[in-house]
């Protein structure tokens, strides 16, 4: 798995013009699935995010975790980042894994995370034409791979 975090003020998406999911202060996450992806991934990259320090503390630090800021997370599928660029313009998308699998990792990945911050987490629409809206507050952005634990 693989994912692109992002510390927001605010982030929402819309799925045909309608808001499906919506968050204030927090993470928006962009999760891709790979076919080899399994729970052990699921676990520890919801628990990477769910503690990752990229919060300010009193002295402006990046010091504090989601859970201590009780902020809220945004999910949105995003298969693109399995994109391999190797040859030629046009990016391969093979190594994303197909709906019917990603689609139960997608799931099961919200119902980690819902758990462990003991509140729901918003999210958009698997698979659908999606515009999402943020404002990155840092800017922070981290990249995150479940295969690659750097």
């Amino acid at each position: 798995m693989r994912v692109i975090i992002q510390r927001v003020t605010e982030a929402s998406v819309k799925v045909e013009g309608e808001i499906k999911g919506k968050i204030s202060q927090g993470l928006l996450v962009l999760l891709g699935v790979e076919d080899s992806d399994k729970q052990e991934d699921i676990d520890w990259l919801s628990n990477k995010i769910i503690n990752l320090r990229i919060f300010n503390d009193e002295n402006g630090v990046m010091n504090r975790s989601l859970q201590e800021t009780d902020g809220d997370i945004l999910v949105i599928s995003q298969f693109t980042l399995y994109a391999s660029t190797k040859k030629g313009n046009r990016p391969s998308y093979v190594r994303a894994s197909k709906p019917d699998f990603a689609v139960k990792m997608y799931e099961q990945f919200k119902e980690k995370l819902t758990a462990l911050l003991n509140k729901p987490v918003q999210s958009g629409v698997f698979g659908a034409d999606m515009k999402v809206s943020l404002i990155n507050d840092g800017p922070v952005t981290v990249w995150i791979d479940s295969k690659n634990k750097e």
